[in-house]
């Protein structure tokens, strides 16, 4: 198409000139006419409050704040005919739950759960599970000059630069309270998985501050959930829990406080879990770890000390057992390859940061 016939259609919506206009303004010079520009006013950036769903086809949102009513969770995606009840929840509510021991949060909860939807004459339906905790020892006075000034290594300050407002009673939703949610949908979660494929999930402290549990020290074939609950700081070897209850000791006594890393293995995984490449199982593994408070640090496997390793080291090689399964003599992968289970233990260790509440 010519030029000439673009430049002379008029613009989308303008009027033909008008042949009526007095020649006066038809004169008037475009140098005289001024255009006044008013500047857009910026509007405020919205906020999306997202980020407490985790999940797809087992989907958890947890609920709550530390100070408010209470906390929770709603889990979507559990099969329906599972024999559920509150009991079942609270034996792992019970382990969570804080004042247990002088080693752990003085604040008094009871920390009773009521399954509100889902479940029905002792069965689960199919349809969300609702749970519900309820906050008994708010404290909302201890926080008040937390008011006029941010905690140092807390959310407080992060909080208030992305919503503009921020929960000064004790940390709101970035409180470790908020992990009940977890517990609960966990416990579910597990006795799912051991309907399913006898498959368990176990967690113990291998290391408080320097004092570090020493690799093979504990057999994860056998290890069980009564070697891990037999101290309060829920380390299997008698001998390291001592020192680690008395490391903590330590510097309690100072107002102080000290981190530690979690130790998590499964077994019985079935294989093929996890989907290259952005679904891989450890990176799955990684979101739902790294998101509970006071997360610094994660490993997979043979984790970093893996980098001191050749390849040759380090490679699991394969052979084939007694049954006729195909196997790893070495398990430096942690049980996953490619992103996806392979059937050996499961192994992944968090760090967690000292404290931040601390009394000196």
């Amino acid at each position: 198409m010519a030029s000439s016939s673009i430049t002379s259609k008029p613009f989308l919506g303008a009027t033909k000139p008008n042949s009526s206009l007095s020649s006066d303004l038809q004169r008037l010079s475009f140098s005289s006419v001024h255009i006044s520009v008013k500047p857009r006013t910026q509007k405020k950036l919205q906020i999306l409050a997202a980020g407490s769903t985790f999940g797809n086809y087992f989907r958890v949102t947890t609920f709550g704040e530390s100070h408010g009513g209470g906390v929770g969770c709603i889990v979507d995606g559990c099969p329906p005919r599972i024999p559920l009840s509150e009991a079942d929840l609270q034996v792992d509510l019970d382990r969570r739950r804080p004042g247990q021991s002088r080693i752990t949060t003085p604040r008094k909860e009871t920390d009773t759960c009521k399954i509100q939807s889902g479940v029905s004459e002792g069965l689960t339906t199919g349809t969300p599970i609702h749970i519900f905790v309820p906050n008994t020892d708010q404290r909302g006075h201890d926080y008040k000059e937390m008011s006029i000034a941010y905690r140092p290594s807390h959310a407080d300050a992060t909080y208030d630069m992305k919503y503009g407002v921020r929960a000064v009673k004790g940390g709101g939703r970035s409180s470790a309270r908020e992990t009940i949610g977890r517990v609960a949908a966990g416990a579910i979660a597990k006795k799912n998985l051991k309907l399913f494929s006898e498959t368990e999930v176990l967690a113990y402290v291998s290391q408080v501050h320097q004092v570090v549990l020493p690799d093979g020290s504990v057999d994860h074939d056998t290890l069980t959930l009564d070697q891990i609950e037999s101290n309060i700081v829920r380390c299997p070897d008698p001998e390291y829990a001592e020192k680690m209850i008395a490391a903590i000791d330590a510097v309690r006594t100072r107002g102080d406080s000290i981190g530690g890393v979690v130790t998590c293995i499964v077994r019985n995984a079935p294989r093929g879990l996890g989907s290259p490449v952005f679904d891989k199982l450890e990176a799955e593994f990684a979101k739902a770890v790294m998101s509970l408070p006071a997360t610094k640090g994660f490993e997979f496997g043979s984790g970093f000390a893996g980098t001191f390793l050749t390849g040759s080291e380090h490679n699991d090689e394969f052979f084939t057992d007694e049954h006729g399964r195909i196997r790893t003599r070495t398990n430096r992968s942690g049980g996953i390859q490619g992103g996806i289970s392979n059937g050996e233990i499961i192994n992944m260790r968090v760090a967690f940061k000292p404290t931040a509440t601390i009394g000196v």
